[in-house]
């Protein structure tokens, strides 16, 4: 009857329909299609529940709802009864059901995770967290968790094929304690629904991108919840800790190899060592996703990315263009039409972003210290301890001989289609840092990788990484491409004379003439430091002359040391001061030297010839022949001239020359050799910075240049960029007659608090190598700032860049 009270002894009709009936479990007769319709609805409220949770939730929270005295829901109509635990079915497994809502990754610059993972310089709101560290990450529930009844789990995956047995589809347990070397997540806070976690990865984590899923459980219901975070986790290498195998020790060394966004590559020659400044940039927007794009399109599996052996090895193929659409794509032709000349870029961050934003279409154009710049980028952007080193005199072997060739017919002509080694006036390359278990111990530490395309290895244009140590010993047969470095740095110069029969004969060896002055930036400062010890023993000592022999031993010509050569009539070429300038003419002076107690007479044949830095010659442009006797213990210094209008018209890039002088000896047959490169000193850039430089404010500075060509600049362009200061900009300048100074002015908003560096070169058919550097000390902003329509650019730029906004 109506208003009488239940027996709750049919527990399972009481509370789930209206009217149904304690004494004998029927249902009251006109209430039975309302029953029948609030089941079929309670079904589909279960669906939904189910379905999406968190939106059940609030649509049934925002329900007023009263229990009458009789059992029934009073309300909207969509209510299911009492909510006591036994007549709430649905409820009940609604407080069951645990998901997740949202997903916080801690990722912000001021948060602890960059901090300590000393990510914070990054320009990017995703997490960036390095190997073999702990990191942590919210979760926002729909209830309190409880570890006795709740189950939780993360996935990571990367690549395109995620695979557990790849280590790419990772699955990380929730643990009670951490422990080392394995994926692992702890609980270290809860308050109420939010939930925080300690993630710990192995040191031997695949690196790059990952995909965060949090999947849930509750063993009540055994339902099944997952979310996908809507932030990606960044994975890099981790120089910090001790079990990585790219541990570096000592803070500032990590500072410079790897948190230092700018530096210094030298070139020139060994006597005319030139600088120039380069934004490696591996913090600035984009550069991580530009760089693991890099390694994307390798195709090679990310499985393999765990090594920093084969990363390294990776990188060094990807930087160059020739057989895989590399970064760049290089060019010593002189002719760069269609693309930027190697000597007007000044960093990385444009080749990298253009590269990335193009699809993997190679950027146009690049040699060596390019190549270099972006490896170094790529490399530190990754967490490999790196630096751009610089070799003169640097020997290019093409025949695995690990000499440096040069052959005369029988009248000491130079046979040119033989002569395919070179010696260039330098090269640049990279050195990263890293253990080798691969190789026997003591084989760890700086190891050489050559981006440069100039030999294959394995049928792929890269080089490296070789050992330092092995380089310097000579032990060659130890991978990767240990001979060819070894060549570049320590090779002796054989030279050959064809005899009447075909054959060929050794008549000379220099056995100084390539690794000199081996350079890179010092640690702290803008220093050049000489690491010519690191490659190579003192020349001429007795470890020297083994590792030489050693490693000739594993080249093409294991005899070339046979027959030692006596000498007592020296050949050299000296160079006043800091060498001949461009526009004038090259005065050099040729100094020969009788050791023995005879007179002497030989013929000197000096020829100078226009040389792509890389060693290969262009056009000669003047001969000479020259009678000199000497007496005994006599020194005779000769003064040599190259006017100006015999090479104003013939340079290239670098505007480099080699004089090679060849000779016999009448009295011993002796034959004299010697080729010395040199190059004509361009000018600098000047950069003043005009008054205060402050984040946010517009400040100025003024970049001033003189031609000192007698002739005309045709569509001079002046390319500046900073970081923190502005991003590239061209500044036309069109023609400069000659001998003309020219001044521009450039304005720019700062947007990074700090010492930074303003780079400006000069892009010019007629001239290169024209560039220059100021330092800017740019104060951070101290006054209150009112937020609106009228707050400038660059404030804004900066807050953000900052993640601090003024009150």
């Amino acid at each position: 009857m109506p208003g009488e009270r239940l027996s709750i002894r049919d527990n399972s009709a009481v509370g789930r329909f209206h009217g149904v009936s304690a004494s004998n479990g029927q249902a009251v007769p006109e209430r039975h299609s309302e029953s029948k319709m609030k089941k079929e609805e309670s079904g589909c409220r279960r669906w939904f529940r189910r379905a999406c949770p968190c939106c059940f939730r609030r649509q049934n929270s925002s329900n007023d709802v009263t229990i009458d005295t009789e059992g029934g829901a009073v309300g909207d109509g969509e209510n299911e009864g009492p909510t006591s635990p036994m007549t709430a079915t649905g409820d009940t497994e609604l407080e069951l059901t645990l998901a997740v809502r949202s997903v916080d990754l801690l990722s912000q610059k001021s948060d602890r995770n960059k901090k300590e993972h000393h990510t914070d310089q990054y320009h990017s709101d995703q997490l960036v967290v390095r190997r073999g560290q702990t990191f942590q990450i919210e979760l926002d529930l729909s209830r309190t968790f409880n570890p006795n009844t709740d189950k939780l789990h993360l996935e990571l995956k990367t690549g395109p094929l995620p695979q557990v047995s790849k280590r790419t589809h990772i699955i990380i347990p929730l643990v009670d304690e951490l422990e080392d070397e394995r994926w692992e997540a702890k609980i270290v806070e809860q308050n109420v629904n939010r939930v925080k976690l300690s993630v710990n990865s192995p040191i031997t984590a695949v690196i790059g991108k990952y995909k965060l899923t949090v999947t849930t459980q509750c063993l009540k219901t055994s339902e099944t919840t997952t979310h996908d975070s809507d932030k990606d986790i960044y994975m890099l290498f981790n120089p910090w800790c001790e079990d990585d195998t790219v541990y570096m020790e000592g803070e500032k060394e990590l500072k410079e190899y790897v948190l230092n966004d700018t530096g210094r590559i030298y070139y020139g020659t060994e006597k005319q060592i030139g600088a120039r400044t380069w934004n490696f940039g591996q913090f600035d927007e984009g550069i991580l996703e530009a760089c693991l794009f890099v390694l994307d399109n390798s195709e090679v599996p990310p499985s393999g990315r765990g090594d920093p052996v084969n990363v390294v090895r990776v990188i060094s193929a990807m930087i160059n263009s020739p057989d895989d659409r590399g970064v760049l794509e290089g060019n010593w032709s002189g002719n760069y039409a269609g693309g930027t000349s190697p000597t007007a870029w000044s960093g990385s961050v444009e080749i990298l972003r253009q590269y990335h934003k193009e699809g993997g279409t190679p950027v146009k154009y690049g040699q060596c210290w390019v190549f270099s710049g972006v490896t170094t980028t790529v490399l530190r952007c990754l967490g490999i301890p790196t630096r751009s080193v610089t070799n003169f005199q640097s020997a290019h072997d093409t025949d695995v001989s690990l000499t440096t060739d040069v052959y005369f017919d029988e009248i000491m002509e130079p046979i040119h289609h033989l002569n395919s080694d070179s010696i260039w006036n330098f090269h640049v390359w990279n050195d990263c840092w890293m253990a080798r278990p691969d190789l026997p111990p003591g084989m760890g530490g700086w190891q050489a990788v050559d981006s440069t395309p100039q030999e294959t290895s394995h049928g792929t244009f890269r080089c490296g990484p070789a050992s330092l140590a092995a380089i310097r010993s000579g032990q060659v047969y130890l991978k990767f491409d240990t001979p060819f470095v070894f060549a570049e740095v320590n090779s002796d110069k054989i030279y050959w004379q064809r005899n009447l029969d075909s054959t060929f004969s050794q008549i000379h060896s220099e056995k100084k003439a390539v690794g000199h002055c081996i350079s890179t930036k010092a640690v702290g400062s803008d220093e050049r430091v000489d690491i010519t010890h690191l490659y190579k023993y003192p020349e001429d000592s007795e470890e020297e002359r083994i590792a030489v022999e050693t490693a000739c031993r594993y080249g093409s010509k294991p005899d070339v040391y046979s027959s030692p050569i006596a000498e007592d009539v020296r050949v050299e070429v000296m160079m006043e001061g800091e060498g001949p300038r461009m526009g004038g003419d090259a005065q050099l002076k040729i100094v020969v030297k009788n050791t023995s107690s005879q007179p002497r007479r030989t013929t000197l044949h000096s020829q100078v010839a226009v040389m792509y830095y890389t060693g290969v010659l262009k056009d000669t442009v003047k001969k000479d022949t020259l009678n000199v006797e000497l007496k005994p213990q006599e020194e005779k210094i000769i003064d040599w001239v190259l006017p100006y209008t015999q090479y104003q018209n013939q340079l290239v890039d670098q505007a480099a020359l080699m004089l090679t002088l060849s000779g016999r000896v009448s009295e011993t047959q002796q034959v004299l050799a010697n080729q010395t490169s040199f190059r004509l000193r361009t000018p600098d850039l000047h950069i003043e910075p005009i008054g205060e430089a402050c984040v946010g404010k517009e400040t100025s500075a003024k970049i001033t240049f003189t031609n000192p060509l007698p002739c005309t600049l045709r569509n001079v362009v002046i390319r500046v960029e900073g970081l923190g200061l502005r991003d590239l900009h061209p500044i036309r300048v069109g023609d400069v007659s000659k001998h003309a100074n020219v001044t521009v002015t450039e304005h720019f908003i700062p947007t990074i608090a700090g010492k930074r560096k303003l780079v400006a070169s000069l892009d010019c058919k007629q001239l290169s190598q024209v560039h220059g550097v100021a330092d800017i000390d740019t104060v951070a902003l101290t006054a209150a700032v009112p937020l609106g329509n009228d707050l400038p650019w660059g404030v804004l730029h900066y807050f953000y860049a900052q993640s601090k906004w003024p009150d």
